[in-house]
């Protein structure tokens, strides 16, 4: 089996993106004031950031069904992660009532749920950093950096 040139890429830009999430954690009132203010002004940097979430998330699904017969374990991320992923944007993008709701509810600096919440995105953001960069090392180990695309 090969993989794909970028697929370890976006297990790692994955990875830091909810590593980043730390700063939560630190100081929960300006993580929250930035995020919700960049998602309700929507200007460049909104769209630059959903852009790339979801090219990645489209690039991990082709890949996942380009190889549908000889695929790996982790190509199913893409699949329930890049699918998740896509629907969230989906969702932000019409406007979705429900959504802007739960978004409020995310970041609500009172929440007892705060650092639950932030800490499991930032051991999703580890174990997608650390599965990138294992993927990265085997297919230069054995060879099977080869693209497939």
């Amino acid at each position: 089996m090969k993989t794909g040139k970028f697929e370890y890429m976006v297990f790692i830009l994955f990875g830091l993106f909810h590593l980043h999430r730390i700063w939560g954690l630190i100081d929960r009132q300006s993580y929250a004031d930035f995020w919700l203010g960049l998602v309700q002004r929507r200007g460049f940097v909104y769209y630059a950031l959903t852009g790339v979430l979801a090219a990645a998330c489209i690039y991990g699904i082709v890949m996942f069904f380009r190889n549908l017969r000889h695929n790996y374990w982790w190509r199913w991320i893409f699949i329930f992660g890049g699918g998740y992923v896509l629907f969230d944007l989906f969702a932000f993008a019409v406007g979705w009532s429900v959504w802007q709701e739960l978004l409020v509810k995310m970041f609500d600096v009172n929440a007892w749920y705060w650092n639950i919440e932030w800490g499991g995105f930032i051991m999703l953001g580890a174990f997608s950093l650390i599965l990138g960069i294992k993927i990265r090392m085997d297919t230069k180990r054995t060879g099977t950096d080869k693209t497939t695309e």
